[in-house]
């Protein structure tokens, strides 16, 4: 009902009167300061494809799902006695970039998943098989090697906590298996958490992401790498103005640790946590509420207990689980921690020898 009146005032009169508002704004700008507005990202496009690379993956899937119209019937056993020992190729493709000359290669861990074979594409039509350094599950990232004849072109890390919202940014990568393309938009947002773990810190962008862009590089306006292309949201699986890039923030430590070790470990508590209720945050609580203890954990040992509130590590406070998450995460295994909790209502410290990760060797 309320909409009513709205399109009425779309009339003759109100025409006008938006023609002369939009009269008023731009007159004082002319054509040539309207056309400064909007960057020219030929240079810089031209600067950076040389360090963008396409990514050819083959891994061998063991086993074919039978299919739904055969289950049931008395094919069903043909086809599994068929497919009995058979393995099957599977391809996929994504992107990457060069962080070093002599041919170190960053893109992310579903890229390559458990690929069988690496083959990496340069913008010459160059090809070069490649060795997967290590992947790291929980950022999503992954670090090739490859042996090129010459130096190769190699582009910067930036720093993502300098970006923001509203800055030009550039995504190169290898939509559809296109090859070299580049998008152009904005930072849409920081900080967005998209339930795929507990790292969640991505850029959003509405320069156009699609499939197979996933590993290549989002650059600001130098020229900088200050994210990872990961994911989009899109209901048709086509960019819908909606992309998540990992920041370099994030990333450039993980990726350094993969060139060193070929892996990386992470620190471990062994607790559940949880942020505390809106009603806690009202009375003035602050920290972060330990719902449950892994048996035999280093938490567990060193005396942590349900129902504590942890406010803060080593002296720095800490207002959510992710956060806890993140900074426990970023302790050397093996090392010790004070955790300030609140217990029965008064304050204690509780010393915790940080262990490692689970599946991290």
């Amino acid at each position: 009902m309320s909409a009513l009146p709205s399109r009425r005032l779309f009339g003759q009169a109100a025409l006008a009167l938006l023609l002369a508002g939009c009269s008023a704004a731009t007159t004082p700008y002319p054509a040539s300061a309207q056309r400064g507005l909007l960057p020219d990202f030929a240079d810089l496009a031209e600067r950076v494809l040389p360090a963008v690379v396409n990514i050819a993956v083959t891994a061998e899937q063991r086993s074919v799902e039978l299919p739904p119209e055969l289950r049931g019937t008395p094919f069903e056993r043909y086809f599994r006695d068929r497919q009995r020992g058979r393995r099957q190729e599977v391809t996929g493709a994504g992107s990457g970039f060069v962080i070093d000359p002599t041919g170190y290669i960053v893109t992310n861990n579903h890229v390559v998943g458990n690929a069988s074979r690496v083959v990496v594409s340069l913008q010459d039509g160059t090809e070069l098989p490649a060795r997967v350094i290590g992947t790291d599950e929980l950022t999503d990232l992954a670090l090739l090697k490859v042996e090129p004849r010459g130096s190769m072109t190699a582009v910067p890390w930036g720093v993502s906590a300098q970006a923001r919202v509203g800055s030009w940014v550039l995504a190169a990568g290898n939509p559809f298996g296109l090859g070299g393309s580049v998008t152009s938009g904005i930072i849409s947002a920081r900080g967005r958490e998209i339930g795929a773990g507990p790292f969640d810190d991505f850029i959003q962008t509405d320069a156009a992401i699609n499939p197979g862009n996933s590993g290549g590089p989002l650059f600001n306006a130098v020229g900088e790498v200050i994210g990872i292309n990961t994911a989009i949201y899109s209901p048709s699986g086509a960019s819908a103005g909606i992309g998540f890039a990992t920041p370099s923030d994030l990333a450039r430590p993980v990726i350094e640790q993969l060139r060193r070790e070929g892996r990386v470990e992470r620190g471990w508590l062994g607790v559940a946590v949880q942020d505390l209720v809106s009603e806690d945050q009202r009375q003035g609580r602050r920290g972060v509420l330990v719902a449950g203890i892994e048996r035999n954990s280093p938490a567990g040992r060193a005396g942590l207990r349900q129902g504590d509130i942890v406010i803060a590590i080593n002296g720095d406070r800490v207002d959510t689980s992710r956060a806890l998450v993140r900074t426990v995460a970023a302790v050397p295994p093996g090392q010790t921690v004070r955790l300030t909790v609140v217990r029965d209502g008064r304050e204690r410290e509780v010393p915790v020898q940080v262990g490692r990760r689970p599946g991290q060797g």
